[in-house]
């Protein structure tokens, strides 16, 4: 039997870092509990209002946040509140898809436009690998607004 798979980042900032990975990943904020949350409403609104009616102080109301594949299918990323910083590489990282099945320059050039679009969403680039047949096919390293590192592949 597979199990389901959620991915679980620390962060300083758990609302600032999941709105960061939904508008890279195409992800979504899932409402609260047993709240319907109307089409174009914002579901971080929902939360605060959601939090408050529960006596969350508000102190407190950013302590996690999720995002979700609006497909169902990608895993659930959740945003865990942490007071220490990161203080070395990732031993685990994402490694963001943005041109599959693209080679040579045709591949290397969409991932610099998807790397432009990252920067603009407050991305940090690290690192571009070029390609290097047969290992590598190119990639860029970047890192999150928190310092977090994945890949352009």
């Amino acid at each position: 039997m597979s199990r389901e798979l959620q991915i679980t980042f620390d962060a300083h900032d758990p609302r600032a870092l999941s709105s960061f990975w939904r508008d890279v990943l195409g992800y979504v904020h899932p409402g609260p509990p047993g709240v319907d949350v109307p089409e174009g409403a914002d579901p971080l609104a929902a939360w605060d209002d959601f939090l408050a009616g529960i006596g969350v102080p508000e102190e407190a109301r950013n302590s996690r946040s999720a995002i979700e594949d609006p497909e169902g299918e990608g895993p659930r990323l959740f945003f865990q509140q942490v007071p220490e910083d990161k203080v070395a590489k990732n031993r685990v990282h994402l490694d963001v898809r943005a041109a599959p099945g693209l080679e040579g320059d045709d591949r290397m050039s969409a991932l610099e436009a998807e790397c432009d679009r990252l920067v603009a969403l407050g991305a940090s680039r690290v690192r571009r690998f070029d390609p290097a047949p047969p290992m590598d096919a190119g990639h860029i390293v970047m890192a999150d607004p928190e310092g977090n590192e994945f890949c352009l592949d």
